[in-house]
């Protein structure tokens, strides 16, 4: 799955969550779950939740930490995908 596709299917995910919506729109790599899109740790765990579900992948604690924006999230994701292989 290339980081385009990725990027759209988590933009489904962030999309219920986000509360800046104007953040939201300009959504890149490099935006941040909480600062940017006021994502609260609360609903950063919805997330995360439901990209294990989306994906079919288990997100480790350490993992779930380093979380913290889009580029991020995409990485863990790929990196859990590969592990399926």
């Amino acid at each position: 799955m290339d980081r385009e596709t990725l990027l759209e299917q988590l933009k489904h995910i962030i999309k219920p969550y986000a509360q800046d919506q104007e953040a939201f729109n300009s959504l890149t790599e490099e935006t941040d779950f909480i600062n940017d899109l006021k994502i609260n740790s609360a609903n950063l765990v919805d997330v995360i939740l439901d990209i294990e579900e989306k994906f079919d992948v288990m997100i480790d604690n350490e993992s779930m930490k380093d979380m913290v924006t889009v580029k991020q999230a995409i990485g863990i994701i790929e990196t859990e995908l590969l592990k399926d292989k």
